[in-house]
Protein backbone atom coordinates (compact mmCIF):
# COMPACT_ATOMS: atom_id res chain seq x y z
CA UNK A 1 0.00 0.00 0.00
CA UNK A 2 1.20 3.38 -1.41
CA UNK A 3 1.81 6.26 1.70
CA UNK A 4 0.53 9.49 0.99
CA UNK A 5 2.26 12.99 2.09
CA UNK A 6 0.02 15.97 3.52
CA UNK A 7 1.57 18.63 2.31
CA UNK A 8 0.46 22.63 3.37
CA UNK A 9 0.95 25.28 0.99
CA UNK A 10 1.57 28.39 1.38
CA UNK A 11 -2.08 29.92 0.39
CA UNK A 12 -3.19 27.44 3.16
CA UNK A 13 -4.61 24.62 1.17
CA UNK A 14 -3.88 20.89 1.99
CA UNK A 15 -2.39 18.87 -1.29
CA UNK A 16 -1.78 15.40 -1.04
CA UNK A 17 0.89 13.17 -3.07
CA UNK A 18 2.41 9.94 -3.55
CA UNK A 19 5.74 9.73 -2.62
CA UNK A 20 6.28 7.50 -6.23
CA UNK A 21 5.18 10.41 -7.66
CA UNK A 22 6.83 13.19 -6.16
CA UNK A 23 9.95 11.54 -4.13
CA UNK A 24 10.59 13.80 -1.24
CA UNK A 25 14.10 14.75 0.20
CA UNK A 26 14.73 14.68 3.63
CA UNK A 27 14.40 18.07 4.12
CA UNK A 28 10.88 18.41 3.02
CA UNK A 29 9.92 15.90 5.42
CA UNK A 30 11.22 17.50 8.17
CA UNK A 31 9.07 20.37 6.90
CA UNK A 32 6.18 18.99 6.22
CA UNK A 33 6.40 17.42 9.94
CA UNK A 34 6.57 20.96 11.56
CA UNK A 35 3.82 22.60 9.51
CA UNK A 36 1.61 19.52 10.25
CA UNK A 37 2.36 19.76 14.15
CA UNK A 38 1.69 23.42 13.62
CA UNK A 39 -1.72 22.88 12.40
CA UNK A 40 -2.78 20.46 15.09
CA UNK A 41 -1.80 23.07 17.81
CA UNK A 42 -4.16 25.45 16.10
CA UNK A 43 -6.92 23.11 15.38
CA UNK A 44 -6.10 22.53 19.74
CA UNK A 45 -5.88 26.46 20.26
CA UNK A 46 -9.73 26.86 18.13
CA UNK A 47 -11.13 23.92 19.64
CA UNK A 48 -14.99 24.92 21.00
CA UNK A 49 -15.08 25.17 24.87
CA UNK A 50 -17.17 23.08 27.06
CA UNK A 51 -20.15 24.18 28.30
CA UNK A 52 -18.64 24.38 31.97
CA UNK A 53 -16.28 26.54 30.40
CA UNK A 54 -18.26 28.58 29.30
CA UNK A 55 -21.12 28.69 32.17
CA UNK A 56 -18.19 29.40 34.71
CA UNK A 57 -16.84 31.93 32.89
CA UNK A 58 -20.48 34.12 32.82
CA UNK A 59 -21.18 33.04 36.31
CA UNK A 60 -18.14 34.82 37.66
CA UNK A 61 -18.74 37.92 35.55
CA UNK A 62 -20.36 40.43 36.81
CA UNK A 63 -20.74 42.61 33.20
CA UNK A 64 -24.13 44.14 33.35
CA UNK A 65 -25.42 42.23 36.03
CA UNK A 66 -26.20 45.37 38.41
CA UNK A 67 -26.35 48.18 35.78
CA UNK A 68 -28.17 51.52 37.34
CA UNK A 69 -31.90 51.12 36.77
CA UNK A 70 -31.84 48.19 34.63
CA UNK A 71 -32.00 45.08 37.28
CA UNK A 72 -33.97 42.32 36.19
CA UNK A 73 -37.08 43.85 39.32
CA UNK A 74 -40.30 42.77 39.39
CA UNK A 75 -41.73 45.58 37.57
CA UNK A 76 -39.12 46.90 34.60
CA UNK A 77 -37.82 50.74 35.48
CA UNK A 78 -39.18 50.13 39.31
CA UNK A 79 -37.80 49.20 42.53
CA UNK A 80 -40.68 47.43 44.52
CA UNK A 81 -40.07 47.94 48.25
CA UNK A 82 -42.20 46.28 51.38
CA UNK A 83 -42.66 46.33 55.00
CA UNK A 84 -45.19 45.97 57.19
CA UNK A 85 -48.42 48.30 58.20
CA UNK A 86 -48.32 49.93 60.71
CA UNK A 87 -44.84 50.90 60.03
CA UNK A 88 -43.22 52.26 63.66
CA UNK A 89 -41.48 55.11 64.38
CA UNK A 90 -38.18 55.46 64.84
CA UNK A 91 -37.93 53.43 61.67
CA UNK A 92 -40.49 55.22 59.61
CA UNK A 93 -42.26 58.44 59.98
CA UNK A 94 -46.43 59.11 60.58
CA UNK A 95 -46.73 55.62 59.53
CA UNK A 96 -45.82 56.96 56.09
CA UNK A 97 -42.67 54.51 54.25
CA UNK A 98 -42.90 56.64 51.02
CA UNK A 99 -42.00 59.81 52.79
CA UNK A 100 -38.65 59.30 52.56
CA UNK A 101 -38.34 60.09 56.81
CA UNK A 102 -37.88 57.32 59.36
CA UNK A 103 -34.20 55.33 59.22
CA UNK A 104 -35.83 52.40 57.52
CA UNK A 105 -37.27 54.97 54.98
CA UNK A 106 -34.28 56.47 54.44
CA UNK A 107 -32.18 53.51 54.17
CA UNK A 108 -34.17 51.91 51.48
CA UNK A 109 -34.15 55.04 49.04
CA UNK A 110 -30.55 55.65 49.79
CA UNK A 111 -29.97 51.26 48.74
CA UNK A 112 -32.55 52.45 45.60
CA UNK A 113 -30.37 55.50 44.59
CA UNK A 114 -27.07 53.35 44.84
CA UNK A 115 -28.78 51.02 42.68
CA UNK A 116 -29.72 53.81 40.27
CA UNK A 117 -33.78 54.21 41.14
CA UNK A 118 -35.06 57.69 41.80
CA UNK A 119 -37.28 58.27 44.67
CA UNK A 120 -40.14 58.29 41.68
CA UNK A 121 -39.14 54.85 40.88
CA UNK A 122 -40.09 53.61 44.19
CA UNK A 123 -42.73 51.76 44.57
CA UNK A 124 -43.93 50.82 48.24
CA UNK A 125 -45.49 47.75 48.82
CA UNK A 126 -47.56 46.14 52.14
CA UNK A 127 -45.84 42.77 53.73
CA UNK A 128 -46.83 41.79 57.37
CA UNK A 129 -43.73 40.91 59.02
CA UNK A 130 -43.84 37.18 59.10
CA UNK A 131 -44.78 36.78 55.64
CA UNK A 132 -41.91 38.59 54.24
CA UNK A 133 -39.44 36.08 55.35
CA UNK A 134 -41.77 33.17 54.94
CA UNK A 135 -41.34 30.20 52.61
CA UNK A 136 -42.20 31.50 48.85
CA UNK A 137 -41.81 34.08 45.70
CA UNK A 138 -42.17 37.21 46.75
CA UNK A 139 -43.78 40.08 45.05
CA UNK A 140 -41.34 42.40 46.18
CA UNK A 141 -38.34 43.25 44.99
CA UNK A 142 -36.72 43.78 48.75
CA UNK A 143 -38.22 43.98 52.27
CA UNK A 144 -36.95 46.32 54.83
CA UNK A 145 -39.01 45.94 58.16
CA UNK A 146 -36.51 45.22 61.29
CA UNK A 147 -35.56 41.98 60.17
CA UNK A 148 -32.50 40.32 61.99
CA UNK A 149 -30.80 37.97 59.43
CA UNK A 150 -30.35 34.34 60.73
CA UNK A 151 -29.21 30.83 59.76
CA UNK A 152 -32.85 29.47 59.89
CA UNK A 153 -34.21 32.21 57.85
CA UNK A 154 -31.65 31.90 55.33
CA UNK A 155 -33.19 28.46 54.72
CA UNK A 156 -36.26 30.62 52.69
CA UNK A 157 -35.23 33.60 51.65
CA UNK A 158 -31.96 35.78 50.89
CA UNK A 159 -30.17 38.57 53.21
CA UNK A 160 -28.23 41.35 51.72
CA UNK A 161 -25.47 42.48 54.39
CA UNK A 162 -26.35 43.88 57.63
CA UNK A 163 -27.73 47.66 57.92
CA UNK A 164 -27.71 48.12 61.13
CA UNK A 165 -26.15 45.94 64.42
CA UNK A 166 -28.53 45.95 67.02
CA UNK A 167 -29.61 44.63 70.38
CA UNK A 168 -32.84 43.19 72.42
CA UNK A 169 -33.99 45.58 75.24
CA UNK A 170 -36.42 45.20 77.91
CA UNK A 171 -39.47 47.17 78.94
CA UNK A 172 -41.58 47.42 82.24
CA UNK A 173 -44.22 49.78 83.94
CA UNK A 174 -41.97 52.67 85.71
CA UNK A 175 -42.37 51.71 89.92
CA UNK A 176 -42.83 47.67 89.21
CA UNK A 177 -41.02 44.69 90.27
CA UNK A 178 -39.94 43.82 86.90
CA UNK A 179 -38.46 47.66 86.40
CA UNK A 180 -36.13 46.95 89.17
CA UNK A 181 -34.64 44.08 87.50
CA UNK A 182 -30.67 44.34 86.71
CA UNK A 183 -29.79 40.90 85.63
CA UNK A 184 -31.34 38.18 83.62
CA UNK A 185 -31.96 36.01 86.69
CA UNK A 186 -34.26 38.24 87.96
CA UNK A 187 -36.15 38.62 84.86
CA UNK A 188 -36.52 34.67 84.91
CA UNK A 189 -39.94 34.39 87.32
CA UNK A 190 -41.51 37.33 85.33
CA UNK A 191 -44.46 37.11 82.53
CA UNK A 192 -42.45 38.80 79.13
CA UNK A 193 -43.94 39.79 76.09
CA UNK A 194 -42.83 40.07 72.59
CA UNK A 195 -43.92 39.95 68.87
CA UNK A 196 -44.46 36.81 67.10
CA UNK A 197 -41.29 35.47 64.89
CA UNK A 198 -39.14 38.06 66.14
CA UNK A 199 -35.73 38.26 67.41
CA UNK A 200 -37.12 39.74 71.08
CA UNK A 201 -39.24 36.55 71.48
CA UNK A 202 -36.43 34.05 70.88
CA UNK A 203 -33.88 36.30 73.32
CA UNK A 204 -36.80 35.55 75.87
CA UNK A 205 -36.99 31.75 74.97
CA UNK A 206 -33.23 31.35 74.68
CA UNK A 207 -31.68 33.69 76.39
CA UNK A 208 -34.01 34.49 79.72
CA UNK A 209 -35.22 31.02 79.35
CA UNK A 210 -38.55 32.46 81.80
CA UNK A 211 -40.06 30.29 84.27
CA UNK A 212 -43.26 31.48 83.07
CA UNK A 213 -44.25 30.75 79.38
CA UNK A 214 -43.55 33.90 77.12
CA UNK A 215 -46.58 35.85 75.68
CA UNK A 216 -46.41 36.13 71.93
CA UNK A 217 -48.25 39.12 70.01
CA UNK A 218 -49.03 39.71 66.28
CA UNK A 219 -47.81 42.64 66.79
CA UNK A 220 -45.30 45.28 68.71
CA UNK A 221 -49.66 47.55 69.42
CA UNK A 222 -50.56 44.30 70.93
CA UNK A 223 -47.16 43.85 73.22
CA UNK A 224 -47.43 47.61 74.36
CA UNK A 225 -51.21 47.36 75.23
CA UNK A 226 -50.32 43.92 77.36
CA UNK A 227 -48.06 45.66 79.29
CA UNK A 228 -50.00 49.17 79.79
CA UNK A 229 -52.96 46.75 81.30
CA UNK A 230 -50.26 44.57 83.05
CA UNK A 231 -50.91 41.35 81.73
CA UNK A 232 -47.55 41.00 81.28
CA UNK A 233 -44.61 42.22 83.33
CA UNK A 234 -42.38 43.14 80.61
CA UNK A 235 -42.45 43.55 76.70
CA UNK A 236 -38.49 42.86 74.71
CA UNK A 237 -37.94 45.17 71.34
CA UNK A 238 -34.97 45.91 69.91
CA UNK A 239 -33.27 48.83 71.65
CA UNK A 240 -34.16 52.22 69.31
CA UNK A 241 -37.72 51.11 69.24
CA UNK A 242 -37.44 50.69 73.06
CA UNK A 243 -36.56 53.99 73.43
CA UNK A 244 -39.68 55.43 71.23
CA UNK A 245 -42.48 53.40 73.01
CA UNK A 246 -40.87 54.97 76.54
CA UNK A 247 -40.47 58.36 75.07
CA UNK A 248 -43.87 58.98 72.81
CA UNK A 249 -45.95 55.48 73.65
CA UNK A 250 -46.10 54.10 76.97
CA UNK A 251 -44.45 57.18 78.79
CA UNK A 252 -44.73 55.49 82.45
CA UNK A 253 -42.85 52.85 80.64
CA UNK A 254 -38.94 52.69 81.08
CA UNK A 255 -35.55 50.80 79.51
CA UNK A 256 -34.68 48.05 82.10
CA UNK A 257 -31.59 47.16 80.32
CA UNK A 258 -30.44 45.87 76.55
CA UNK A 259 -29.31 42.31 76.36
CA UNK A 260 -25.96 41.78 75.05
CA UNK A 261 -25.37 40.08 71.99
CA UNK A 262 -24.99 36.59 71.59
CA UNK A 263 -21.81 34.79 70.18
CA UNK A 264 -19.15 36.70 68.71
CA UNK A 265 -21.65 37.88 65.66
CA UNK A 266 -23.40 40.61 66.22
CA UNK A 267 -27.67 40.86 65.57
CA UNK A 268 -28.01 42.53 62.74
CA UNK A 269 -31.04 43.83 60.19
CA UNK A 270 -31.20 42.84 56.56
CA UNK A 271 -32.85 43.42 53.20
CA UNK A 272 -35.10 40.51 52.43
CA UNK A 273 -35.34 39.18 49.52
CA UNK A 274 -36.70 36.24 47.03
CA UNK A 275 -34.58 32.92 47.60
CA UNK A 276 -31.88 33.05 45.30
CA UNK A 277 -32.71 36.17 43.94
CA UNK A 278 -30.92 37.56 41.08
CA UNK A 279 -30.81 40.99 42.59
CA UNK A 280 -29.25 39.51 46.15
CA UNK A 281 -25.69 40.53 45.18
CA UNK A 282 -26.60 43.93 43.71
CA UNK A 283 -28.47 44.68 46.90
CA UNK A 284 -25.80 43.65 48.81
CA UNK A 285 -23.43 45.71 47.02
CA UNK A 286 -25.41 48.44 47.57
CA UNK A 287 -25.22 48.13 51.07
CA UNK A 288 -21.90 47.73 51.41
CA UNK A 289 -21.04 50.68 49.55
CA UNK A 290 -23.41 52.67 52.06
CA UNK A 291 -21.85 51.55 54.68
CA UNK A 292 -18.12 52.10 53.55
CA UNK A 293 -19.19 56.19 52.54
CA UNK A 294 -20.63 56.46 56.18
CA UNK A 295 -24.16 56.94 54.79
CA UNK A 296 -25.36 54.20 56.85
CA UNK A 297 -23.95 56.00 60.33
CA UNK A 298 -25.05 59.30 59.18
CA UNK A 299 -28.69 58.18 59.43
CA UNK A 300 -28.46 56.54 61.95
CA UNK A 301 -27.42 59.26 63.82
CA UNK A 302 -29.99 61.34 62.12
CA UNK A 303 -33.09 59.26 63.00
CA UNK A 304 -31.73 56.95 66.06
CA UNK A 305 -29.97 59.44 67.43
CA UNK A 306 -32.47 58.72 71.02
CA UNK A 307 -31.28 55.08 71.37
CA UNK A 308 -28.16 55.69 73.28
CA UNK A 309 -26.80 52.91 75.96
CA UNK A 310 -28.97 51.34 78.27
CA UNK A 311 -27.49 49.24 81.02
CA UNK A 312 -26.68 45.53 80.30
CA UNK A 313 -28.41 42.77 81.38
CA UNK A 314 -25.73 39.82 82.16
Amino acid sequence: MRTIAVVTSTNGTVDCHSPAMHPAPRALRRAVAAASIALLATAVGCAPQSDDDANAKASGSTGTTCAKGELATKTSGKLTIATDEPAYEPWFKDDKPANGKGFESAVAYAVAKQLGYDKSAVVWQSVPFNKAFAPGEKTFDFDINQVSISAERKKAVDFSSGYYDVRQAVIALKGTKAAEATSIADLKGLKLGAQVGTTSLNYIQDVVKPTREAAAYAKNDQAKSALENKQVDAIVVDLPTAFYITAAEVTDGTIVGQFENQGGTPEQFGLVLDKGSALTSCVTAAVDALRKDGTLGKLEQQWLSDAVDAPVLK
